[in-house]
């Protein structure tokens, strides 16, 4: 039975050029509504996470909706139909869309997806959705690969990098991947078959790439930004492409402060080498959400895609799963679990 309160996570703080702190954050409780016509309630089970929430608290983003303080927490996530006003939807229907910080979401049927059958909650969050979107048409309608192009990829162990690089190695690419540890390279290599990974906390960057792409990198896919991005500019091969994705160097910075990280330095680089540079919001792509969730299910379905979870538990650790993005501890997509499937 549904019941009649849920708890939700609301917007407390702005957090513009600092780190996120809790009392950014609110929990509290408040009414389940039921669906009208043309609505479905649903049930949430896990959680996404993702850097660019912090900018949407921020309210930075132009291409989302203001975040108003006292508002519920926006994010992704998937869960089952719990009630139903819309003829596409059943109760027990596995769904995912922008639920929000809520154990409880009531929205329009037009927002939700259907989950393919067979794919496991967590893999529908770590490969589908924002995540595997944001990785498949970042790179294959920015980027552009061609069998045999040396891709390069920053914060290569997030949850977008890490697929970016597996679907580089299904589109024949030589791929390269920036980590942060040990650990997170070796992951990279070992189990998700990166031809090589630099260790940008114990490596120097530009050195490892001399070595690594001595032909230069014709893709660069950044996840990061301002040093890591300069390195690479240095590096580009003839007609390059730059796919800028994600800039989580800058995140905790005020754009109006002086302290805001410099662009890049060697930007006549692309001049010298042909070179594109093109920025990717997903948004903007939405005509080919089909395409990608479709190569996305086949290649996870062929054990192509491994995904990976760093899994949290618990509703009230919300706040917390979100700071571990900005504090490089998740190893793949961020995920929260909150209920039962």
């Amino acid at each position: 039975m549904t019941p009649s309160t849920q708890r939700r996570w609301l917007v407390a703080g702005r957090p513009v050029g600092r780190p996120l702190v809790d009392a950014d954050f609110e929990l509290a409780n408040g009414p389940v509504t039921a669906p009208s016509v043309g609505q479905v309630l649903v049930r949430t089970c896990y959680l996404s996470f993702d850097p660019a929430q912090k900018s949407w608290m921020e309210n930075a983003a132009s291409y989302m909706n203001p975040v108003e303080i006292g508002g519920v927490m926006p994010g992704g996530g998937v869960g089952v139909v719990a009630a139903s006003a819309h003829p596409d939807f059943e109760p027990g229907d596995t769904v995912f869309g922008q639920l929000g910080w809520q154990e409880y979401a009531t929205l329009d049927g037009g927002a939700l997806y259907k989950a393919p059958p067979g794919v496991s909650m967590s893999a529908i969050l770590s490969v589908l959705g924002s995540t595997g979107r944001t990785a498949y048409l970042a790179l294959m309608k920015v980027g552009k690969p061609v069998a045999g192009d040396t891709l390069v990829i920053s914060a290569a162990a997030g949850a977008t990098g890490s697929l970016v690089g597996q679907i580089g190695k299904i589109a024949g690419c030589r791929v390269i991947g920036i980590a942060g540890g040990p650990e997170k390279c070796a992951w990279l290599t070992d189990e998700l078959g990166f031809d090589a990974a630099i260790d940008y906390k114990n490596e120097k960057v530009r050195a490892r790439l001399r070595e690594l792409a001595p032909g230069g990198i014709d893709i660069f896919f950044d996840n990061v930004g301002g040093d890591l991005l300069n390195d690479a500019l240095a590096r580009l091969a003839l007609r390059a492409r730059v796919v800028i994705c994600g800039g989580i160097s800058r995140y905790n910075h005020d754009p109006r402060s002086p302290q805001m990280p410099e662009g890049p330095r060697n930007y006549f680089n692309v001049v010298f080498t042909g070179a594109t540079i093109q920025g990717f919001l997903m948004p903007q792509y939405e005509r080919d959400y089909p395409e990608a969730d479709a190569r996305l299910t086949e290649w996870l379905r062929a054990g192509l895609i491994q995904p990976r979870a760093d899994l949290l538990e618990g509703f009230e650790r919300a706040p917390q799963a979100l700071m571990r993005l900005f504090e490089g501890r998740n190893v793949g997509k961020q995920l929260l679990k909150v209920a039962e499937g």
